[in-house]
């Protein structure tokens, strides 16, 4: 599948960051649409609260919310006229705690989202839920950009896929064609040995990707007792790969949190872009 329509989520409070130039980079190299959305937190009153807030007092913070929102959408569309890629912005607003639908619509039309981590130093509010939500309430793959990224782009040379014969696996791989058709280098990475599939692990992919004219490694790694998480991110780092393709996991945020997914433990860690499917 080609990508032509991809969907921003903007950082907000800040002109044009780091995820904003890497949108604006891949919809130049796909020559793709980008589509900016600045989301507007609005505040809601507490139940709890005895006392009832003056209305000017709630408006005034939608006020605030919508120019911060505003802002970021400047940001973006004075990034992407100076390098003349197809684009538009929008304001999208969100209740704080409550279910981001009018994002989500927005996720389940389009090729690719690009959002970035939640940085601990600054945290967004609800960046970590609607990462959540459109992974998995989306239909639309997740090219999740460390908040250390730095740079007008990232690279795409060396991509490992993270490979256990799943279907949420293999649909990552069938969304990361695009970035595979550009990469230099493509190894499949399995954690640990038991997997439940006859023959040789890993080998029904690199067949099928063969066939799709890639070359690609197969390699096998041991799981330390730290996690799956751990053991993919250390390796990432260690062979200096570029990209990380793997399948997200999970149906909501307690079963992630009961089971200990490797998804949340990439999410909170991760060093690399991430593109995650569900």
């Amino acid at each position: 599948m080609a990508i032509k329509d991809i969907l921003l989520l903007l950082d907000l409070g800040r002109e044009a960051g780091p995820s904003a130039a890497v949108a604006v980079d891949l919809a130049a190299r796909f020559q793709a649409h980008v589509t900016g959305v600045a989301l507007a937190i609005d505040p809601i009153v507490p139940g709890f609260v005895a006392a009832p807030i003056p209305v000017e007092l709630i408006e005034a913070a939608r006020d605030e919310a919508i120019r911060t929102a505003q802002g970021a959408a400047a940001g973006f569309e004075a990034l992407a006229e100076r390098t003349g890629v197809s684009r538009e912005t929008r304001i999208v607003e969100v209740l704080m705690g409550g279910a981001p639908d009018s994002l989500l619509a927005n996720c389940r039309l389009t090729d690719l989202v690009v959002v970035g981590q939640q940085d601990s130093s600054a945290p967004e509010a609800m960046r970590e839920e609607l990462i959540e939500a459109a992974l998995f309430e989306g239909t639309a793959p997740l090219l999740i950009l460390p908040y250390i990224t730095r740079g007008g782009s990232i690279p795409t040379g060396k991509v490992m896929i993270a490979w256990d014969g799943s279907r949420t696996a293999a649909r990552a791989v069938h969304h990361a064609l695009p970035f595979l058709a550009i990469a230099q280098s493509i190894t499949v990475v399995m954690v640990g040995t038991a997997l439940d599939q006859p023959g040789e692990p890993g080998a029904d992919l690199a067949t099928y990707l063969a066939r799709h004219g890639f070359s690609v490694d197969v390699e096998t790694i041991p799981a330390p007792a730290t996690g799956v998480s751990d053991a993919l991110l250390n390796h990432a780092a260690d062979r200096g790969f570029d990209l990380l393709v793997m399948g997200g996991y999970g149906h909501s945020r307690v079963r992630e949190f009961l089971f200990g997914g490797a998804t949340r433990g990439i999410l909170a860690n991760m060093t690399v872009p991430v593109l995650m499917a569900h």
